[in-house]
């Protein structure tokens, strides 16, 4: 087997399918908002939209497990309620919000249907890739990835020779942690977690002969490949928003906005060129969010087939029932559930690539339980309930930036490890 060529299709997957609905559209609409700022909003985003994700793959490559091998050291019953948790709210929201941005730029403005038409065609097929797993690295990796890439190289490479490098107004009060908050937005430290249990599959597929260490190896060279490119293809983005401030209106939406830069960038071509891209960058997605689901309820009803595609199916029929409102509803709806999850997420990600010796399961609880403890101000507030607790809030640090959890479970860590001699 060539390692090499194994590598760049497996980078290439990792790309596609975390560069979804919600990469596309949210970076140009940062970079619009950002002005001179806009490499500090890019930093903050690229931390939580590329760099923790990437490591989400590394520990599904040390783990060679499941999403419930993830949480797993806190306790079984966490993991189980954590795995439900996170899979429920891959199907319910980004899954279907790919629908949603696939009509919205690319079907509604040319041949004007209904959105419940769209979902239900675009969910049908995902179905199809989905039951037929095991094509999933080869389709992806060596003809829809690059196709995406060449479409955004146009895009960013135009407007990078066409335009001054003047920038317009600041409308961030902290860019930095504006840019990691809207990189939640993203889902990609949730589908790193999903999706990395697809990865470990396929490559346990592929290479059956090779051992542990070759494929940890693989996973993690393609793994920092795929960053890499989704590094650059964010920071251009956004780039791209920040030097078009004078083009817009300042109350343009995210989708309108991309659709704009298309025109502009791309002249007579937009409208097929976009098509394109938002169908490639989104399908990928949902294949890859319905697939992890589907492979994780398969593995915990003793691989059994019948609950992979009852899994599939559902998946597919939340996907059309959610997928026929507007982007704009979803990622409302959305925001609660990531101001909880997400910190959760981020934490057990890290705990999982340190080195054992820090990372017991003591280490485990008492960082999560924290972690838990300390996301619960920020959901409230995030659902309107802000005042009720403004006086405790007040008191945390961070709090301000809706980050209050991350000072508290980095104080519970070194405490736990420079306490505990036993690791």
């Amino acid at each position: 087997m060539n390692v090499t060529k194994e590598t760049f299709v497996t980078a290439f997957a990792l790309f596609s399918l975390f560069f979804g609905a919600g990469n596309l559209i949210l970076p140009p609409l940062l970079g619009f908002r950002s002005g001179e700022l806009w490499w500090l909003v890019a930093l903050g985003f690229c931390l939580s939209a590329v760099l923790i994700p990437i490591l989400g793959i590394l520990a599904h490559a040390r783990l060679q497990g499941t999403l419930f091998d993830l949480g797993k050291k806190v306790s079984p019953t966490f993991s189980w309620v954590y795995s439900f948790l996170i899979y429920a709210i891959a199907i319910s929201l980004p899954s279907p919000r790919t629908a949603a941005v696939t009509h919205e730029m690319a079907i509604a403005p040319v041949f004007r249907t209904p959105s419940i038409l769209t979902s239900s065609i675009y969910f049908i097929l995902v179905f199809i890739f989905v039951m037929n797993r095991s094509k999933i690295l080869n389709v992806i990796g060596k003809w829809l990835t690059p196709a995406i890439i060449l479409i955004l190289l146009a895009i960013i490479s135009t407007t990078f020779f066409s335009f001054e490098f003047n920038f317009g107004n600041i409308n961030f009060n902290s860019p930095f942690t504006d840019g990691v908050l809207e990189g939640y937005q993203t889902f990609d430290a949730i589908g790193a977690v999903v999706v990395g249990g697809v990865i470990i599959v396929s490559i346990n597929l592929k290479m059956a002969d090779a051992n542990y260490n070759e494929k940890k190896a693989l996973i993690a060279n393609a793994g920092w490949l795929a960053g890499s490119g989704l590094f650059l293809i964010y920071a251009g983005l956004i780039l791209t928003g920040a030097l078009m401030h004078s083009e817009f209106d300042d109350t343009i939406t995210r989708t309108a906005l991309l659709s704009g830069i298309g025109k502009y960038t791309l002249g007579s071509t937009a409208n097929l060129l976009l098509s394109v891209l938002v169908g490639l960058a989104c399908f990928t997605t949902a294949v890859g969010i319905i697939t992890g689901t589907s492979d994780f309820v398969k593995y915990r009803f003793k691989n059994s087939q019948k609950a992979y595609t009852l899994t599939a199916l559902i998946g597919c029929v939340l996907g059309v029932a959610m997928g026929q409102f507007n982007v704009g509803y979803i990622i409302a709806v959305a925001l609660p559930a990531l101001m909880f999850v997400y910190p959760i997420t981020v934490v057990l990600i890290l705990l999982n690539v340190i080195p054992l010796k820090f990372a017991s399961p003591k280490v485990f609880k008492w960082v999560v339980f924290t972690t838990i403890l300390f996301s619960i101000p920020d959901f409230l507030a995030s659902i309107g309930l802000g005042e009720s607790i403004a006086g405790i809030s007040e008191w945390i640090p961070l709090s301000q930036f809706s980050m209050g959890w991350v000072l508290p479970a980095t104080a519970i860590f070194v405490l736990n490890n420079f306490t505990t001699k036993d690791q």
